[in-house]
């Protein structure tokens, strides 16, 4: 039978999970080495520049509309955090891409209960970069478009009131695609069919999206996610690939 569709919580949860296990936690701590690095930078760079952000965003009003500014000032204050969010998780992500294909071909070995690769070798990492990378920028190609777009209707007076609510449902679907694409990488799926299958999964792949979105907002949390992340994405792949199988075989 396949997966109910709203499983993203079960997939998180259980990626959590899968990267305690002893053989993989070489695999963790390179890429949480990177997340924790760039997270301080992230909270000191907002420490100091977060107010100046918000003002920059933040409409002129006429006198007579200034009460307005203390019901759209948490508006801008979501907004300003859901961009620099954003922007420093899409970062971390193409910074450690390499170490999260590797990290995510060996949660599918201990998920599928073969591991026929080779043990670990810094050879094998560096001969993964130019593929991972390669990917990374398919997906900054796909994603910088849209950002730019989002930012540019941030700035329109009235309009970018639907800036957030915008920023976060787009931040949802690229927090799927930035995972689910690492086990679909290491299979050789094409970005255009991994796209395809996504959408053939919207709800199961927006609702993994939004948890891990919701876990990465949350600080100190959110320092291990990336790797849980990858190994929730990892273990949604080998369930919902198997699922999809099955399914043809039967029909």
């Amino acid at each position: 039978m396949p997966a109910p569709a709203l499983t993203g919580p079960q997939y998180l949860v259980q990626g959590l999970q899968l990267i305690m296990r002893p053989g993989l936690r070489l695999f963790v701590l390179l890429p949480l080495s990177i997340n924790l690095l760039l997270f301080s930078g992230l909270v000191y760079l907002s420490l100091h520049q977060f107010s100046m952000w918000v003002d920059t965003f933040m409409p002129t009003l006429p006198h007579w509309l200034s009460f307005l500014s203390y019901i759209l000032w948490p508006l801008f204050v979501v907004l300003v955090l859901l961009m620099v969010f954003f922007t420093f998780t899409m970062l971390a992500n193409i910074i450690a891409a390499p170490f999260n294909g590797f990290l995510s071909e060996k949660v599918e070995a201990v998920v599928r209960g073969i591991d026929d690769s080779p043990p670990f070798s810094w050879a094998e990492l560096l001969a993964m970069i130019p593929r991972t990378l390669s990917r990374e920028l398919r997906k900054l190609g796909y994603m910088l478009p849209r950002m730019i777009a989002l930012f540019i209707l941030s700035f329109i007076p009235v309009v970018n009131i639907i800036a957030a609510p915008l920023w976060l449902l787009f931040g949802v679907w690229m927090m799927a695609i930035q995972y689910i694409d690492y086990p679909a990488d290491n299979h050789k799926m094409s970005w255009q069919d991994m796209l395809a299958w996504l959408r053939a999964k919207r709800w199961a792949s927006l609702s993994f999206g939004g948890c891990v979105y919701a876990a990465l907002l949350v600080p100190f949390v959110n320092i291990f996610m990336m790797p849980a992340a990858v190994a929730g994405a990892t273990l949604f792949w080998v369930r919902e690939r198997g699922a999809q199988e099955v399914a043809g075989v039967r029909g």
